[in-house]
């Protein structure tokens, strides 16, 4: 995959999209999380535990799911769209987004730099193709996710809304209160995930603030609910399917998708003390070699 068709893919629903394979998503993954710990590296900032574990994620949705236009316009008539709730994973956002065209791959250069568009939390004022929020204050996406969702009821558009929060995140009591205004509402066609890999900045979410059995409490609320592991593509795919399938029946679909935060690279794997932390020089060597892609096209 060379940078300057990476640059290029078309990812309106398409049989070329429909029919990419999982070793194509695999290796397109692969980029990402090299572009990830390259990004966090190059500024010794940033975090790459969570965009590293929510990688398949944004590829399977972006490369595969999700009816989706380059040709950016904030409103997203007839295309499905996706909103980021947890902004702090905005390096796999970023990846994600210039590798399906949305702008250069040569940008991820400027991730945190001054004037660049790419900050370290998603915004709007810098008008980067792709951002329809700015979230670094967490707890908001769900809210404006479901007001996007009754948006497009209302203007007759039958595309889904998406929207991925932080395990973590769900501590903030705007969550809740957009949960039950959800089902409430009837907000058929929204699908929520939930990257429930059970850390967050100051330790587990156990040990944070125990969050029970999330599945009892989304179906409690009234939401169908389906659960998959995150960090593998064909699940994912087939679990995001069946979200598909559920909408339209008067009820939002919730996946609670299973993760290991730094997914990838095998010395972050599954501890917090990676949620905001660069790799030095050494570190990063050792992930670049854990994350092979047959033609890397590394920015």
């Amino acid at each position: 995959m060379s940078q300057s068709s990476s640059a290029n893919v078309q990812t309106e629903t398409s049989p070329a999209q429909r029919e990419r394979s999982i070793v194509e998503l695999k290796q397109i993954a692969s980029q990402v999380r090299r572009d990830i710990v390259r990004m966090v590296h190059a500024v010794n900032s940033g975090h790459p535990g969570g965009s590293l574990g929510c990688t398949d994620l944004l590829v399977a949705l972006y490369f595969r799911i999700m009816k989706h236009n380059p040709d950016f316009s904030m409103e997203g008539r007839d295309e499905d769209l996706f909103f980021l709730s947890n902004g702090h994973i905005s390096p796999v956002f970023y990846s994600v987004l210039a590798r399906s065209g949305y702008f250069p791959v040569s940008e991820l250069a400027t991730f945190r730099k001054l004037n660049s568009r790419l900050q370290g939390h998603p915004a709007t004022e810098e008008g980067l193709p792709g951002v329809r929020i700015a979230s670094g204050s967490l707890g908001q996406g769900l809210s404006v996710a479901v007001g996007a969702a009754q948006a497009k009821k209302l203007n007759k558009d039958n595309r889904t809304v998406y929207v991925l929060m932080g395990d973590g995140e769900l501590n903030e009591g705007q969550v809740w209160e957009a949960a039950l205004y959800a089902p409430h509402r009837q907000v058929d066609n929204l699908i929520a995930i939930v990257d429930r890999n059970g850390q967050q900045i100051d330790g587990s979410t156990k040990e944070i603030m125990n969050l029970g059995s999330l599945r009892a409490k989304f179906e409690a609320f009234g939401w169908r609910v389906l659960e998959t592991d995150g960090n593998d593509l064909e699940k994912l795919i087939a679990t995001l399917e069946e979200a598909r399938q559920l909408l339209g029946q008067g009820q939002p679909v919730m996946v609670l998708m299973d993760t290991q935060m730094g997914a990838g690279v095998d010395f972050m794997m599954g501890s917090h003390k990676w949620h905001g932390v660069a790799p030095n020089d050494e570190q990063l060597e050792k992930a670049l070699q854990q994350l092979l892609v047959e033609e890397a096209s590394d920015y």
